[in-house]
């Protein structure tokens, strides 16, 4: 069943393990041409059961998802049969798992504390930010709206890096390679969904997203999953012009579902002059942080 362009847990489970078994070659897997026609690429429902050393009939049970409950050997069976990666393994045991039913009440969004609010307006010379799991933006420094946006003009409920990655313009248009950090967008929200399944706030972000861009539905339905880890983000800004910086993402010990983002530049580098002249900029700009005229010709339309 699929609510909102989210499937439920049991069948994302079953989709997931069919996605990764048609994604796998037969002869990488060590199996031997049989001389069969294969109707579809990848691994035949069998031969996986083979591999993990279970039986055909439980895989087409985990596959049609009749059935979530399954031991940790198996799951690692099918894993290492599956090639998985170790963000996919990951995402492979989340499904897997049995989750709590969701409040009665609408989710939460996170608040943050006033030591961390103070941490960020310290960073005065790296754009920094605080997210959650969903990726909305829950605090920001000033050097952060310079670089990417100035949050504060956005409602809060458009405040999250994934969407407005693919439904902002002005936010779009900052990639130099749009594509590549879109399909990132798409694999690390796949990861969430399979870790929280009962979030409505990331189902309706799901729905939303499946609904308005062709290439985020194409994307979500390959099923590919990671989770956090170090990039290289280049930015061509409207301000200072081509910026390549390092994502740096560190978890906040005492709110485990937020963590801070800081973009950085190597020393001594044209972005490092780039990022500087830009801060300089926005000081200058006093309040104005993106100039009114910026600000005007690319306000999103009240939806």
């Amino acid at each position: 069943m699929t609510v909102g362009g989210v499937s439920s847990p049991g069948s994302e489970l079953g989709e997931f393990l069919r996605a990764r078994r048609g994604a796998l070659d037969p002869s990488r897997a060590g199996l031997v041409d049989d001389g069969r026609l294969r109707r579809v690429p990848g691994l035949r429902r069998e031969e996986l059961a083979q591999l993990a050393h279970v039986s055909p009939d439980y895989v087409v049970r985990l596959e049609q998802g009749r059935t979530r409950r399954v031991s940790r050997a198996v799951l690692d069976a099918l894993a290492d049969a599956l090639e998985l990666a170790p963000d996919e393994r990951s995402y492979l045991f989340a499904l897997a798992e049995v989750t709590e039913a969701a409040p009665a009440g609408p989710p939460a969004r996170h608040q943050v504390g006033r030591q961390l609010r103070e941490l960020l307006d310290a960073m005065r010379e790296i754009p920094a930010m605080i997210l959650d799991y969903r990726h909305e933006v829950l605090a920001w420094n000033r050097a952060a709206a310079a670089l990417l946006t100035d949050f504060g003009a956005l409602r809060p409920d458009e405040r999250n890096l994934i969407r407005l990655t693919f439904l902002h313009g002005p936010y779009r248009a900052l990639y130099a390679d749009w594509a590549r950090s879109a399909r990132e967008c798409v694999s690390v929200l796949r990861m969430e969904t399979g870790r929280h399944p009962d979030d409505r706030i990331l189902s309706a972000l799901v729905e939303e997203l499946n609904a308005k861009d062709a290439d985020f539905k194409t994307w979500w339905n390959a099923r590919s999953v990671r989770g956090p880890r170090q990039l290289t983000k280049t930015y061509n800004h409207p301000v200072a012009g081509p910026l390549t910086l390092d994502v740096q993402q560190l978890t906040v010990a005492t709110q485990p579902d937020q963590f801070l983002v800081a973009y950085t530049t190597r020393p001594d580098s044209g972005s490092e002059q780039a990022l500087r002249f830009l801060l300089q900029w926005s000081d200058h700009a006093g309040e104005r942080i993106i100039p009114d005229s910026y600000r005007t010709a690319h306000r999103q339309p009240d939806r």
